[in-house]
């Protein structure tokens, strides 16, 4: 039988509930303290773990303080850095790009729009939502990573595999209030029981409510 949208709305809300009290203190795993690290973290994290950016940032953040620290910084110096994110020499002109973007069209701030944002080198759809929910409050849009996206499959919230279909699927299902904190509730459960080639269905907690688990029903 297929599911109406009325009813996934109302699944989706069950697996939300039952995810925040197994993951009470889901939050963003990049460490940052402003808007502008949260924005550099989260450009370094792309096909990076975040837990390789956190081992980065520390002095990256220290060398470079401000805005126009990282417009004039020295490409070479800055890339030798990040260079174990990956993709550095990239990453580097994005983040010099995106710095002198601010200084000269943002008065060195960082814009609290989606538009704004996503206008900055180096900057898509994906890093403006995590930046503005996380460093601003402002929901938007829901993040969508590989975590985000297989779960979201595997519980059959949304059939598509493009980001941006997955987003808009999931905007229509997950209440406003937690777009920004859904993704961190997706990324724990990904990381400790909904695993890539080896889901731990027996100990997920879901199975009544996902689709594609042995326990749920036929």
């Amino acid at each position: 039988m297929t599911e109406t949208p009325a009813a996934k709305r109302a699944r989706a809300k069950k697996i939300i509930t039952r995810l925040k009290r197994r993951y009470p203190d889901a939050h963003c795993s990049l460490t940052y303290r402003t808007p502008l690290q949260l924005l550099v973290a989260t450009i370094l994290s792309a096909q990076c773990t975040d837990a390789r950016v956190n081992k980065v940032t520390p002095a990256l953040f220290r060398k470079y303080r401000s805005v126009r620290a990282l417009a004039d910084a020295d490409p070479d110096e800055l890339a030798e850095m990040i260079r174990s994110t990956g993709f550095f020499r990239n990453k580097t002109r994005a983040i010099i790009g995106m710095a002198q973007r601010l200084s000269t069209e943002y008065h060195g701030r960082v814009p609290r729009t989606m538009e704004e944002l996503t206008s900055l080198p180096g900057v898509g759809r994906k890093t403006a939502n995590v930046v503005l929910g996380n460093a601003f409050g402002i929901d938007v849009g829901i993040v969508v990573d590989t975590h985000v996206s297989r779960i979201s499959r595997r519980l059959d919230l949304t059939r598509e595999r493009d980001p941006v279909k997955i987003e808009r699927d999931l905007m229509a299902l997950v209440p406003r209030k937690d777009w920004t904190l859904f993704p961190h509730l997706m990324i724990s459960h990904g990381r400790e029981t909904c695993l890539a080639r080896t889901p731990r269905c027996d100990a997920c907690g879901l199975g009544d409510l996902c689709p594609t688990s042995p326990q749920s029903s036929p």
